[in-house]
């Protein structure tokens, strides 16, 4: 992935953080580095492998930095 995820991870509002995964909502409709729109909810995963249950059908883009998944979710 081709972004300084320290300086996106401050635009992001944290919600979550367990020893699985950290989770942040975009509250102020960052880009997503993947597809250049704007994304929901990332989710950073910091074992691997990691599981993820979603409630809801979601369209995601992947990217990996550092050995990290980071999944962003559009809704």
């Amino acid at each position: 992935m081709d972004i300084d995820t320290d300086e996106l991870l401050t635009s992001l509002t944290k919600r979550e953080d367990n020893a699985a995964i950290k989770s942040y909502q975009n509250t102020v409709a960052v880009a997503c580095p993947a597809c250049d729109e704007p994304f929901d909810d990332l989710v950073v995963c910091k074992q691997n492998p990691t599981s993820l249950d979603l409630s809801k059908r979601l369209d995601l883009c992947v990217g990996v930095d550092d050995g990290q998944a980071y999944i962003f979710t559009h809704g």
